[in-house]
């Protein structure tokens, strides 16, 4: 939960998901969507794909491998994952490498490459700390040390070099160019797609939803039926062709959200009718909706049409 969300946003969410899933066992044997729609929010749901992948691995081999190529086979672990978790939990000689840890390294060696280009030279630095002594005998302590230092100390912006432990080996602050490091790329402008999304809700106050293919972005995940996301706008007489129905749809608002890497808007159209015939979708009471695998975009959307009602 901590890769690409902030510990505040995730502690709440956290505290639900294990007392909800309290083993591996657990969340091994939940099925998909229970575990999407526990993950709600927090985005990247590859990410709960993954998760829920992997639990079901470790549940099948009767527990957790204690390697770090052991740990990389597992659905959902990477070079990064797989360093924290040998380090932290089974005390392996890894430095897991994270922002925090990027910038102590790229300020230590004084890396001065641009961060897109650097990304091996840092992990080679960092690998170099993990050499020391102290880093051998405590792995686990030692990359805690590491994240915290660089959250605490060696800050983005104006870091605390006065009171950091390396401050004598720093080869960034002697050269004087440690707040300048690790040096950022230039960023890119990010595309807009468009979409157009159909609230269409029967005389019970049911809302019809469908799934996202299993792959791909918000793959599994609940949405409002709707056209494909692309770079052109869609008007209105081409959106309304891949409506779930004939309806008196009538426009409901504009939902903007923004992804890694494209921003998006979307057209709201919104309907009631008496019945809903669910096709290859489902229905789901409006009051409930709440519970469902929603991805945030979804949920805005859900927050508009109620809105405009």
């Amino acid at each position: 939960m901590l890769q690409q969300t902030t510990v505040a946003a995730v502690i709440p969410y956290y505290e639900r998901f294990v007392a909800r899933f309290p083993t591996v066992q657990a969340l091994a044997a939940a099925p998909l969507q229970t575990v999407l729609a526990a993950w709600a929010g927090l985005g990247y749901y590859a990410r709960a794909r993954n998760l829920h992948a992997c639990a079901q691995a470790v549940a099948a081999r009767g527990g957790f491998p204690a390697t770090l190529a052991e740990l990389e086979s597992l659905p959902g672990i990477g070079t990064y994952t797989a360093a924290a978790i040998g380090a932290i939990a089974f005390g392996l000689p890894a430095v897991p490498v994270d922002g925090n840890v990027e910038r102590v390294a790229s300020r230590a060696f004084a890396v001065t490459e641009s961060l897109r280009e650097a990304k091996h030279g840092i992990r080679q630095a960092a690998s170099r700390l993990g050499e020391q002594a102290a880093a051998r005998a405590r792995p686990s302590d030692f990359a805690q040390a590491l994240f915290d230092l660089g959250a605490t100390v060696c800050t983005p912006a104006t870091p605390a070099c006065g009171v950091c432990p390396w401050m004598r080996d720093c080869a960034g602050r002697l050269a004087g160019i440690a707040e300048q490091l690790p040096r950022k790329s230039l960023k890119k402008t990010r595309p807009v797609r468009h979409g157009a999304h159909f609230w269409m809700e029967d005389a019970a106050g049911r809302v019809l939803l469908r799934d996202r293919a299993a792959q791909g972005l918000l793959g599994g995940m609940a949405e409002l039926p709707g056209t494909p996301w692309r770079s052109l706008s869609w008007p209105e007489n081409e959106a309304l062709s891949y409506a779930p129905a004939p309806a008196p749809w009538r426009p409901a608002g504009q939902v903007r959200h923004g992804f890694t890497h494209f921003e998006l808007i979307i057209d709201l159209f919104a309907a009631r009718v008496e019945q809903i015939d669910p096709g290859a979708g489902y229905l789901v009471a409006a009051d409930l909706l709440g519970d469902a695998a929603l991805p945030s975009v979804m949920r805005k959307c859900v927050a508009m049409a109620r809105l405009q009602q």
